[in-house]
């Protein structure tokens, strides 16, 4: 569904799924919660079975636009942000990490072209440029899978892994997401470019920890992305979708 322009009667449901970050979720609430947004918003937090702090510090969250889901055992995070879509009541819907890698300021940057009427689906592309990076092998494993997307789908989209992607909550139920871990960034965007919904991109801010910081991606994550990718373009193709 495209708005026409002017139209901000949207509810935007900010999913946060959260594993074992009890140094960081106070300031990933705290920063979520202080945008200006254009719109209404509610933020729903999964915690997907975290052993350390962080249960207790989202048990003191005082803010009516938060509601938090716990897990009792730790499913990964396609797993997390399964519950967090069947829990939300807005029609957008917006995937924020816990970790502080992204700027919840960015979060208007998306909006902007769904609000105005031009897009339905928006990614943040994380242009790697004056962002700080985790390392020069995530950034190039990252150029590797999305570019491996594009050849597949013949498309051109600069950021298949960034968090930030931005669409109706009925469009992403609809795509019957299964992967239980980091592939479901893989998955989604296969899907959405499987039936011919090409994301529009808007730059966004970047700062990657480290895995010292606990950084959890590795490696394996990419490979299974790429497995992922090549699944979904030898799919059957949904009714109605044309041919390439």
């Amino acid at each position: 569904m495209v708005r026409p322009p002017g139209e901000t009667s949207v509810k935007l449901s900010i999913l946060m799924p959260v594993y074992n970050e009890e140094e960081r979720i106070a300031d990933a609430l705290k920063q979520a919660l202080a945008v200006d947004y254009p719109c209404e918003i509610e933020l729903v937090v999964v915690d997907d079975g975290s052993r350390d702090g962080t249960g207790e510090i989202l048990g003191r969250a005082d803010d009516s636009r938060v509601r938090v889901i716990t897990h009792p055992r730790n499913s990964g995070k396609g797993a997390a942000i399964r519950t967090a879509v069947d829990n939300a009541e807005g029609e957008y819907m917006v995937i924020l990490d816990a970790d502080l890698e992204y700027d919840p300021q960015d979060i208007s940057k998306l909006l902007a072209p769904v609000l105005d009427g031009r897009a339905t689906v928006v990614y943040g592309n994380r242009t790697f440029g004056s962002h700080s990076a985790y390392s020069f092998w995530y950034v190039m494993g990252n150029k590797g899978v999305t570019m491996v997307a594009n050849v597949l789908f013949n498309s051109y989209i600069g950021d298949l892994e960034t968090c930030f992607k931005l669409m109706p909550i009925e469009l992403y139920r609809s795509l019957e997401i299964h992967s239980r871990g980091f592939g479901m960034e893989a998955e989604v965007t296969g899907k959405l470019l499987r039936r011919r919904i090409r994301p529009y991109e808007v730059p966004i801010s970047y700062r990657a920890r480290g895995r010292e910081e606990g950084k959890k991606i590795t490696w394996k994550d990419g490979v299974e992305a790429v497995w992922i990718l090549s699944r979904e373009r030898t799919r059957r193709r949904p009714p109605g979708t044309a041919p390439r």
